[in-house]
């Protein structure tokens, strides 16, 4: 993997002649993401991301930080906050912007030995659980890394309105996958293309199965036209 991702949001930190990134899915075309919206500020992000920011609390993790806006602001609000990402270009960027407690890592192999409040992941914080056959793996993970009163907090989007309508009423929808949200995630940066990497729409509904499955319980929280925040707490 290049890192592209990572490398644009550094860039940007660093005034590196940043330019915009490119992404794509599987699913639908090429996109624009401007590079400044990865560093907007609380009055600037979606409503569930704000509130999701409204209700951590305690010891926290936010895992897939990025530019790490969502640690920053909670850092700024006294709260204890670690960031998290696999990129080492975007963890570099989030020390760069003050974030005190960071580290280059994939979640699951955090020590379980450190507990937390508070677990976020947001930005279709599902995405990271790759496909359905994942989910459970991924689910355990959080269980141990909680407190026996913590939370998860996650947000995620039902892409089934991206599909036509068939001759039945329902959705056609491609059969070369197992389930409609999972895609594979380009990004392009520079000129440069990094590897696809799987990543996972998921319905809100799906979730809640899991999280009943692993012995967790799943609250939606908001819900603004396809896209979700939900809570996920121990039994």
């Amino acid at each position: 993997m290049k890192d592209l991702f990572g490398q644009a949001i550094l860039d940007y930190q660093t005034e590196n002649n940043s330019e915009n990134l490119y992404t794509e899915t599987s699913i639908s075309e090429l996109d624009v993401m401007p590079i400044d919206y990865l560093f907007r500020d609380f009055e600037e992000m979606p409503i569930l991301e704000q509130q999701a920011l409204n209700l951590t609390k305690g010891k926290t993790l936010d895992i897939g930080a990025g530019a790490g806006s969502h640690s920053l602001y909670l850092q700024e609000k006294g709260i204890n906050v670690k960031a998290i990402d696999i990129s080492p270009k975007a963890i570099e960027t989030c020390e760069l912007r003050g974030i005190k407690n960071v580290q280059t890592i994939n979640m699951l192999d955090l020590n379980e030995d450190e507990k937390y409040d508070t677990i976020l992941l947001l930005m279709n914080g599902t995405g990271i659980f790759q496909n359905l056959l994942l989910i459970g793996v991924y689910l355990e993970k959080l269980k141990k890394l909680l407190t026996a009163n913590g939370q998860v907090l996650i947000d995620g989007t039902d892409i089934l309105y991206m599909f036509d309508d068939d001759d039945d009423g329902g959705k056609w929808i491609p059969g070369d996958k197992d389930y409609y949200g999972e895609v594979d995630f380009t990004v392009h940066y520079k000129g440069m293309t990094d590897e696809p990497i799987n990543w996972l729409y998921l319905d809100f509904d799906t979730l809640k199965n899991a999280c009943e499955y692993h012995g967790l319980k799943c609250k939606r929280i908001v819900k603004d036209d396809d896209s979700y925040l939900a809570k996920i707490t121990i039994n």
